[in-house]
């Protein structure tokens, strides 16, 4: 029986991640960065410019967004440290989406690289 490890391996394998020092240049060349992590979690920081998107509802929100379909969109997509955009990067391959990259090391290692967060802007009341 496979582990997640396992199937984070295999899909690793055969999927094209970006280093972090080419990272912000894939990113600049694609037509989308997805955060594939949870909500909770792209609230409390995210890449600039990143749409989320989490990994569980990530086909079916691509397969219903006519802006998304196309096959031959430049995708980048990060989670926490790089398994799930693994296993998301594969299952949009196996979608037919031609373009796609994930980035080794996820959020975290963009993070201790001291690139970049963004964060929602707090709602202050009055």
């Amino acid at each position: 029986m496979k582990t997640a490890h396992d199937l984070v391996t295999l899909a690793k394998s055969c999927i094209k991640e970006v280093r972090l020092a080419d990272a912000a240049q894939a990113i600049q060349n694609a037509d989308i960065l997805l955060d594939v992590r949870e909500a909770d979690e792209y609230a409390s920081g995210h890449i600039p410019g990143a749409i989320h998107m989490s990994r569980g509802m990530l086909e079916f929100k691509l397969s219903s967004n006519p802006e998304l379909t196309a096959r031959d969109l430049k995708i980048v997509l990060y989670c926490k440290t790089s398994g799930r955009a693994a296993l998301a990067s594969k299952a949009l391959q196996e979608m037919g989406y031609q373009h796609v990259q994930s980035i080794s090391g996820g959020f975290d290692a963009w993070v201790e690289a001291g690139n970049p967060v963004a964060k929602p802007e707090a709602v202050e009341f009055e």
